[in-house]
């Protein structure tokens, strides 16, 4: 791609936002969007003098990662717009006060020693030296982990980073990891997966789990039993603080303010802060800038509703112990149904299996859709022939108005035929009213439609495998919401 050479024409301080532009411009052809928007999106620039473009990066660890990930597409984009003498520095934000920068020339490649940045650790003041500190119960549960978290394309950032994270935890660009999604999509399992992999990998850390409304409850007996101090210092010394539900921290004030001192003092000595809360920091009303903007310095990861592929591993790992089996029919028919919640999903299989052992119920179909009856608002009662000709019009990748045409296309004709089939298959319609919904025919012509899909079914495997997955999704989608 080329870019008309800014440098071409006597630079002045006012074009280092045209310069950063043009950088982002060719970054952005370079690596994925969500690493952009990730890395690229909150950098600010400053100032250009004399060729040197100052850009402002929220902490040492994204100016760290970039350096680690993106030097070199960073200095292709300074050249493309300053010329091979273009040099980049950096100003690193440590709090709303104090500024560190950094500077980096682009016509050599950087060794590991070219920059130091704010590595001098403040020392806890509360930990005496030659005694040793004493291990502390980390309030995790120990089935949260990383094994049984299934990954899938709903979770995977929030996975990798976690992972990161438990490798070597506060010296990473993930400090804080903000985790935020919906209610029963994993933020908490997820968050004590990491906690629990840290001590499993590190014997010396103290990690901690706390939710904000026990903090909040513990910030006022401490405010109450004048024990505050010895409470910030407590929290002081973790190594690992895992916050949940962040935003029931809104509209407290008081509790935000010591939550911000210890926030500051564990981000500044380079311990490692997880937090997850059902919203982006963006969007937390009732919550103090300041304490927002530190939210947003590290990684914020998002947990969305799993696919249906997800979904049926996850179910699949839930029961892998348990001594009743579910067949494979019950399973995808629960995966269908659930849409969002992964708690949901677990409610139905505990629930099911209750019923069938304290019951002595065969677990099939009918005892699953009375059971999901109490986890979902409402069901439909019965397949129809809109629902099939619906489904299958979106399999074939056809407008559903062509079925009820005239048109004599293959490509129709087969999907209408098919459609037919499987309303006489699986619906208690006459053949009159199957014609009817599918463009006004005759019981003639669904009688040579169904003889017509059975032949093909009897000559051409592939055609059969299609028929039997149609006919599997729409089983599976009876009675969805």
């Amino acid at each position: 791609m080329y870019y008309e050479p800014i440098n071409c024409r006597a630079l002045t301080s006012k074009d280092y936002l045209e310069i950063w532009s043009i950088c982002l411009r060719h970054i952005a052809e370079k690596i994925n969007p969500r690493s952009f928007k990730t890395w690229f999106e909150p950098i600010k620039p400053i100032k250009l003098e004399s060729k040197v473009l100052t850009i402002q990066v929220p902490n040492k660890f994204f100016y760290e990662w970039l350096e680690e990930h993106y030097i070199g597409v960073i200095g292709e984009g300074l050249r493309i717009a300053l010329g091979p003498a273009g040099r980049l520095e950096y100003q690193i934000v440590v709090d709303d006060y104090k500024k560190v920068k950094a500077s980096e020339s682009f016509n050599r490649v950087p060794d590991d020693n070219s920059i130091d940045i704010a590595s001098k650790k403040i020392k806890n003041p509360f930990v005496i030296p030659g005694l040793r500190r004493p291990k502390v119960d980390p309030q995790l549960k120990p089935s949260y982990t990383f094994e049984n978290f299934i990954e899938g394309d709903c979770n995977r950032l929030a996975r990798s980073a976690g992972l990161a994270i438990a490798k070597k935890p506060g010296g990473n660009a993930f400090n804080p990891l903000f985790i935020f999604g919906d209610v029963g999509l994993g933020k908490t399992h997820l968050a004590q997966a990491i906690g629990n992999e840290i001590i499993t990998m590190f014997d010396d850390k103290n990690v901690i789990y706390v939710s904000s409304e026990k903090l909040t409850n513990q910030i006022v007996h401490a405010l109450k039993s004048n024990s505050i101090d010895e409470l910030v210092n407590f929290y002081q010394m973790i190594d690992v603080l895992i916050v949940d539900d962040i935003q029931f921290l809104a509209n407290r004030p008081k509790t935000q303010e010591i939550f911000f001192h210890i926030f500051n003092h564990l981000h500044q000595i380079g311990n490692q802060i997880i937090l997850t809360s059902d919203r982006p920091p963006k969007d937390l009303n009732g919550m103090q800038d300041r304490l927002i903007s530190r939210f947003k310095w590290g990684i914020s990861a998002d947990l969305v509703a799993p696919d249906f592929e997800t979904k049926l591993a996850i179910a699949k790992a839930k029961i892998k112990d348990d001594p009743i089996r579910l067949p494979e029919d019950v399973l995808e028919f629960i995966c269908y149904n659930i849409k969002t919640s992964i708690r949901e999903l677990e409610g139905v299989l505990i629930t099911l299996i209750a019923q069938s052992a304290l019951n002595n119920k065969e677990i099939d179909i009918p005892l699953t859709k009375e059971v999901i009856k109490h986890f979902i608002a409402q069901m439909s009662d019965e397949v129809t022939v809109e629902s099939i000709s619906k489904l299958v019009a979106e399999h074939f990748e056809v407008p559903l108005e062509k079925l009820h045409s005239k048109t004599r296309k293959r490509s129709i004709v087969i999907a209408r035929q098919l459609s037919m089939y499987l309303a006489k298959l699986m619906t208690n319609k006459s053949l009159k009213h199957i014609g009817n919904n599918l463009g006004g025919r005759d019981h003639t012509t669904v009688l040579y439609a169904c003889r017509s899909v059975q032949n093909l079914m009897d000559t051409d495997q592939l055609f059969k495998d299609t028929v039997f997955t149609l006919e599997k999704k729409i089983r599976m989608s009876l009675h969805s919401v």
